[in-house]
Formats: C-alpha cells, sequence, structure tokens
C-alpha cells in the first residue's frame, strides 16, 4: 500500500471511530431522524442541514447556545447561515414580534410599518427604491427578472462556484433545478477571462450577479479590483451588475459593497434585515425599481402575501434601528476578524495545512495551504479532514456547518470565542499525524 493510500485508510478510520461516538451519543436524534424518514424525503425539507450518518435534532436555543435532544449544549457558531445575527429569542426582536402579533398578522391591506422599515433599509444601505419579498432566493429571481425586462436581454452572468438560492446555485456546474435562464458562467476573481466573456455577450447580457464574498462557495472574497472591472464593464455594454449581498450586507454597516466603493444598480438582501424572520429583499436605483409602481400603466406584477408581514416589519425595524446599528456592526465584524486571525495563527504555528478564509463575522475553514481566490481553489482541499474537523467539533459543542462556515451572532463573547479556538487547537494536536500526511 501506497503513502497515500496509508493516509487515506488513517484518515477512514478516524472518520469511522468518530461517527461511532457520534451515534452513540445521539440516539434520540437517531430515533427522531428514523420517525421523519417516513413522511419527508431522507426526513429533511432542507438539504444544506442533512449530513450522514444522520444530523442531530436541536431541541432548543438561547443567546448564542443550542442544545439538542440528548441534552448536550453548542455553542451556535453556525448563526443559521448569517441569518441569525440576533440570536436566540433577542428580547427586542421577541418584543417586536409580540408588539405585532398583538396588533393582528395578515391583515391584507398596507400597514404601518413596511413604509418604516423600508426607509431604514433605504437609508442603511444606499437605496433609492426597494421591495420585500420572503427569502434571498426570491430576491434574486426578482432582481434577475427585472433585469432581464429592464434590459430586454436574455442573458445572466453568474459566478463558478456561486450561490444565489435554491435555484441558483453554480457549484460542480450547477443544479438540475435551476431557474430556466440563460446563464453564463464565470471564472470569479480572473478579470481578464470574466470582462472577456462579458465582451463576447455583450449583446445579450442583461446583468451580471455575484456576492462581493461567496458565503456558501466557502467564505471567499473578490478582489475589490474584481468587483470593479464589472462595475465599468456592465456600464460599458448596458447591462447591470446585481451585488447578492444576503450574507454580506452584515459585514459592514453600509455592506460589502460600502467597503470597496463599488456602486450596483441593484442589491438583494436576505433574513437577518428581517429580523430572523423569513425576509429578503431586492432594492436600487428608482428608475429599475420604480418598474414595480401599480400606478403606471405598464407596471410590472410583484405578488407575495407575506412580502409586508407585520412580524418581519416589526423584528426588521426594531432589529436593524435598535439592535444591529452601524456601531454594533463594527464592533461584530472587527470581533471577527480577530478571532479568524487567531485561528490562522494556530494553525501556523501547527505547520498545518489548514487555514480560515473570510471578513468580518463570517469564516469556512479550509484544509489546504496556499491562496484560496475561487471556488475552484477551494475544491482542491482535503474533504475528509474537513468532515472529521466537523465531527471533532460537534464533540467539543461547537455548532457550525458540515461544510466548514461558521458566523458570528451578537451574542457570541470572549468566552465563546476562548471556547472555539481551545476547540481548534485540541483539533490540531489530536490529528497532527493526519494533518502532517496531508500537508
Amino acid at each position: 500500500m501506497g503513502e497515500t493510500e496509508l493516509r487515506n485508510a488513517d484518515i477512514d478510520t478516524a472518520l469511522a471511530e468518530t461517527k461511532e461516538a457520534y451515534v452513540a451519543r445521539n440516539a434520540k436524534s437517531l430515533a427522531r431522524y428514523v420517525e421523519a424518514t417516513a413522511v419527508m424525503p431522507g426526513g429533511n425539507t432542507r438539504t444544506v442541514l442533512f449530513y450522514a450518518p444522520f444530523p442531530i435534532a436541536i431541541a432548543r436555543g438561547e443567546g448564542c447556545r443550542l442544545w439538542d435532544m440528548d441534552g448536550a449544549e453548542y455553542v451556535d457558531f453556525l448563526g443559521e447561515y448569517t441569518a441569525g445575527i440576533y440570536g436566540h429569542s433577542h428580547p427586542v426582536i421577541r418584543a417586536a414580534v409580540i408588539r405585532a402579533l398583538d396588533g393582528g398578522i395578515n391583515l391584507g391591506a398596507h400597514n404601518l410599518l413596511e413604509a418604516r422599515f423600508a426607509r431604514a433599509v433605504c437609508d442603511r444601505f444606499g437605496l433609492e427604491r426597494v421591495r420585500f419579498t420572503n427569502s434571498g432566493t426570491e430576491a434574486n429571481l426578482m432582481a434577475i427578472s427585472l433585469a432581464r425586462v429592464f434590459t430586454r436581454r436574455p442573458k445572466v452572468m453568474v459566478m463558478e462556484g456561486g450561490y444565489h438560492g435554491a435555484v441558483f446555485t453554480f457549484s460542480g456546474g450547477g443544479s438540475p433545478i435551476n431557474a430556466p435562464f440563460e446563464f453564463v458562467l464565470a471564472p470569479y476573481n480572473d478579470i481578464e477571462a470574466t470582462v472577456a466573456l462579458i465582451d463576447r455577450h455583450a449583446a445579450d447580457l442583461a446583468a451580471v450577479i455575484l456576492e462581493p464574498m461567496m458565503g456558501g462557495g466557502g467564505c471567499i472574497q473578490a478582489e475589490p479590483a474584481y468587483l470593479h472591472a464589472l462595475r465599468a464593464a456592465t456600464t460599458r455594454i448596458g447591462a447591470l451588475l446585481i451585488l447578492d449581498e444576503v450574507m454580506t450586507s452584515r459585514l459592514a454597516p453600509g455592506g460589502l459593497q460600502s467597503v470597496h466603493g463599488v456602486k450596483p444598480d441593484l442589491t438583494t438582501f436576505g433574513k437577518y434585515i428581517g429580523g430572523g424572520m423569513s425576509f429578503g429583499a431586492f432594492g436600487g436605483r428608482a428608475d429599475i425599481i420604480d418598474m414595480f409602481d401599480p400606478r403606471r400603466a405598464d407596471a410590472l406584477p410583484h405578488a407575495g402575501t407575506f412580502n409586508n408581514n407585520v412580524l418581519t416589519m416589526s423584528a426588521g425595524l426594531a432589529g436593524l434601528t435598535e439592535v444591529y446599528t452601524p456601531a454594533a456592526a463594527q464592533t461584530l465584524n472587527a470581533r471577527g476578524d480577530a478571532l479568524r486571525e487567531r485561528l490562522n495563527a494556530l494553525c501556523r504555528a501547527a505547520g498545518a495545512p489548514m487555514q480560515f478564509t473570510g471578513r468580518g463575522s463570517m469564516m469556512a475553514v479550509h484544509m489546504m495551504r496556499g491562496p484560496i481566490r475561487s471556488a475552484a481553489d477551494a475544491a482542491k482541499g482535503d474533504a475528509k479532514l474537513k468532515e472529521l474537523f466537523f465531527f471533532d467539533m460537534v464533540a467539543q459543542g461547537i455548532w457550525l456547518a458540515k461544510r466548514g462556515m461558521m458566523t458570528l451572532s451578537l451574542p457570541i463573547g470572549d468566552a465563546e470565542c476562548d471556547k472555539l479556538a481551545g476547540a481548534v487547537e485540541e483539533f490540531l494536536a489530536s490529528r497532527r499525524s493526519l494533518l502532517a500526511a496531508a500537508g
């Protein structure tokens, strides 16, 4: 057996032992999972939450803590994939939801909160107009559809490895259930190749959409020069630039676009802005968004029973104006930057082929050395070591995404950051031989 085969066998053995211990600790979650498979495909209604041998069932959360059915406690470093920025049952959010409930829900009319909330969102992120939806997926669907109507062009440029919701998944070449648009796949952070594609499809290109930092793709930042090149190229050919800030708008008071000084034509947003409730939004230039103005004879329709639901309007307004203020955003993201650097320092000190990418309150672990500028780069990391990292973190009371993504919520403090750093240090020590063999 060669060196590579021996290393893989060692990792397989470590994974098998770790999963065996996982199964033994989580008997109630296993029973719940088996029961769920009788009525849900794979016991699941949200694919990203599934992992083998079975997913843990969380019974409750409070602040930045979670408890599973078997009684184990975790520090929540997943933060609902960025949507849970307020933690669990934040008192201000809770009070806002109760106030809304007391006034009646499903009012079937304009209410007293939606315009105030819209003003807060526009002022915070520099939008001229905004419309609300129920998810980031829906916001991106509306923004892309609007761009195609506005420009009278059919094609949409997306990034290799990009993700803009359930019907806009471009990892591994795309998903069979993607929306049936004409997509042009571009290489993230490659200015020359991307601009060449924009020019090649100029006559038919309605929009370019990307995250200014890939979230689901591994917390990979777009280089500022790349964003500025896209802004210039789309302006030159008359296409729209759409920045998907469903996740990244949390990274600075005015979103990541404000950090880089890039003004898109449209921006999309997601659930944390709605207080962690079901929410999405798309906004930007008035001349584009006003195509939905129902006073116009040629107005575009935009339905959605819960677009202005009072629970989200109330929670979102309270969260954005009272809790996640610009000062709070700066503090949270500075904490995230410090934590990420602390973890990377541990990896460097251990000489491990392991790093944490990201910005501010979002990060992801990668089992590899060297720069990571695209999803293709990230795919070169050791997948088995990353899986082992996930199960080892869960065993130490750290809740994170199976793919290695972590986000900070407002209740996370020094003690929680210390716990994560300690867990990573333990992983580096206990798995030293496996990491050395991989490096």
